[in-house]
C-alpha cells in the first residue's frame, strides 16, 4: 500500500480507501454483518486505513454496519469519514436537511451507529450553496471540532459545484470530495485548481466509473432494479461502454488490469489523496488494492 497526506489534516491516508454506499442497500445486496467484516479485514490485510461512508446509506445502516466492526477492532488504525445534510427516505430517496438543529441530531446518530467519540472526517454532503453559506453551520461545526466529536471538516461536491471549494478553506473544510475518473474529469477544472491554491485534500470518488471502467460490461447490459446504475439511460450507457473500449485499445497497457489502470490514473495528480472506490465483497477489496502496485513509491 501507498500514503499520502491528506491535504494539511495532519492524517496520512492509503491511496486506496474504502467507498461504502453499497452497504445501505442500493447496489442490488443486502449486506449481512458476516459479509462486512470479512471486507473490512480484507482492507486491513491490504494496508487500507480509510473508510468512507454518509448518515444516508440506508438511514446509517453502513454506519451501524461499520460500527459494529469498528467495536470489536482496532479503532485507532482507521481514519472514518462520514458526512451529513441529506435524511434517507427510502431507495435513492433523500431529503436535505442542513439546519444546525438537523445536523446536530445526525452527527449523534452517526456517532452511535459508528460507535465512535470522534469522527476522523466530517463532511458536507453534496447540498446547494445557500445551504453551504449559513454561518451558524459552520460555527457549530467549529464547536464541534473543540469538543473532539469531529476532527476534520470536508465537503463531497457534486459534479457541476464550483464555489464550495472556492470557499472550503474559509469554511474550516481542509478536505474535499469529486467525482473523478477517467470518464468523467470535469473536476480538474471545477475543483483541482482551488484545491492546489488552498492546501485541500482531494478524495476522489466513483474512480471505476461505477464499475464501467473494470471493463467487465459490454454493450447490452442491464442491471436489476435495487441497482443505482439502472437510472442510467440505455444511450448513455451505450455512450460510456463505446468510450470504455476505445480506452482499453488505446491507453491502458498490455497486461494491466483496466480498473487497477483507472484508479491509478486518478493517483498519477499529486493532488488526489486517495480513491475511494466501492465493492461487493473481500476480493474486490483485494483487487482494489492492487492498483497501490502502480504508484510510485
Amino acid at each position: 500500500m501507498r500514503f499520502r497526506p491528506l491535504g494539511h489534516t495532519g492524517l496520512n491516508t492509503s491511496v486506496i480507501g474504502l467507498g461504502t454506499w453499497q452497504l445501505g442497500g442500493e447496489w442490488g445486496i443486502d449486506f449481512t454483518q458476516a459479509q462486512v467484516d470479512a471486507i473490512l479485514d480484507a482492507a486491513a490485510e491490504c494496508g487500507v486505513n480509510l473508510i468512507d461512508t454518509a448518515e444516508c446509506y440506508g438511514d446509517h445502516l453502513s454506519e451501524r454496519l461499520l460500527g459494529d466492526y469498528l467495536a470489536r477492532h482496532d479503532r485507532s488504525r482507521w481514519i472514518v469519514a462520514t458526512k451529513f445534510g441529506h435524511l434517507f427516505d427510502g431507495f435513492l430517496k433523500r431529503r436535505d436537511e442542513f439546519s444546525v438543529a438537523g445536523v446536530r441530531t445526525q452527527l449523534e446518530a452517526s456517532l452511535r451507529a459508528l460507535r465512535l467519540e470522534k469522527i476522523d472526517l466530517y463532511q458536507f454532503h453534496s447540498g446547494a450553496d445557500l445551504s453551504f453559506n449559513n454561518d451558524e453551520l459552520w460555527t457549530y461545526l467549529a464547536d464541534q471540532k473543540r469538543a473532539g466529536k469531529v476532527g476534520h471538516l470536508g465537503v463531497s461536491l457534486n459534479k457541476t459545484t464550483e464555489h464550495q471549494a472556492d470557499w472550503a478553506k474559509q469554511r474550516g473544510i481542509e478536505v474535499i470530495q469529486v467525482v473523478h475518473n477517467r470518464l468523467d474529469r470535469r473536476a480538474e477544472s471545477l475543483h483541482f485548481p482551488f484545491a492546489a491554491r488552498d492546501g485541500l485534500g482531494i478524495l476522489a470518488r466513483v474512480p471505476l466509473a461505477s464499475g464501467l471502467l473494470t471493463g467487465k460490461f459490454k454493450p447490452g447490459v442491464t442491471f436489476p432494479a435495487n441497482d443505482v446504475r439502472a437510472r442510467v439511460t440505455p444511450e448513455a450507457m451505450q455512450r460510456d461502454l463505446d468510450e470504455v473500449a476505445r480506452i482499453g485499445r488505446e491507453e491502458v497497457p498490455p497486461g494491466v488490469p483496466m480498473a487497477h489502470w483507472a484508479m491509478a490514473w486518478c493517483l498519477k495528480n499529486p493532488l488526489v489523496s486517495a480513491v475511494i472506490p466501492g465493492c461487493k465483497n473481500a476480493d474486490q477489496v483485494r483487487d482494489n488494492a492492487e492498483a497501490a502496485d502502480l504508484i510510485p513509491a
